[in-house]
């Protein structure tokens, strides 16, 4: 039975992301767009993702003030509530190719592939012209999913100041047992506290900047 029911939570969150998309608009006055498309349009692709753990999310940023600008994301490494660090995923205006360091349009598309192997989390952002691969240290358990934060709880984005962009998160366990990965990603609040509040043992948290 407790198998059942995480697999009817697990059903009912997921068919939600599957070859769906979001176009949020949020509650800012920056301008700056944000339209999320989940998944594949094939379901076989999906079904073919889901049986390799896979995450797969194509991300598009668009708004006038975005032409000119740079572009960063950064990721905290929480662990059993606490943050063990706070790295650089990417830089545009240090990797050192001149005509990346900024945005030529105002609009920047990228894919997002995630997979938890044995002890490891790989994270690929792949824009138009390169990608960024990274690897995290992550529990034994195959049951992370990348969510996209400022989607899922409408958080607010905007330009020159960092916003909360993903997660890669364990889900929250109930007392009956049934697993939860909705009910975490839609939270919107003290976001760096998931581990004492859902009692989550490790997360990755992406955040991301544009100035």
């Amino acid at each position: 039975m407790k198998n059942l029911m995480t697999l009817a939570v697990a059903f009912m969150c997921f068919s939600t992301l599957n070859a769906q998309t979001n176009d949020v608009d949020f509650n800012t006055t920056s301008g700056l767009k944000m339209e999320t498309d989940y998944g594949s349009d094939s379901s076989e692709i999906n079904d073919l993702m889901s049986f390799q753990g896979i995450d797969f999310m194509t991300v598009n940023f668009s708004g006038k003030e975005l032409k000119g600008k740079s572009y960063q994301i950064t990721v905290k490494e929480i662990w059993n509530g606490k943050e063990v660090s706070d790295t650089t995923v990417f830089n545009s205006k240090t990797i050192g190719i001149k005509q990346f360091e900024t945005l030529k349009d105002s609009m920047l598309s990228m894919r997002i592939i995630a997979r938890h192997t044995d002890n490891n989390l790989r994270v690929k952002f792949k824009f138009p012209r390169f990608s960024i691969t990274k690897d995290y240290d992550a529990t034994a358990s195959d049951e992370y999913s990348l969510r996209n934060l400022a989607d899922e709880s409408n958080l607010e984005i905007g330009y020159n100041e960092k916003f909360y962009f993903l997660a890669y998160i364990l889900p929250y366990e109930r007392e009956d047992g049934s697993k939860s990965w909705c009910e975490v990603g839609t939270s919107g609040d003290s976001i760096e506290k998931w581990g004492d509040k859902f009692g989550i043992e490790h997360y990755l948290l992406f955040e991301m900047k544009f100035e």
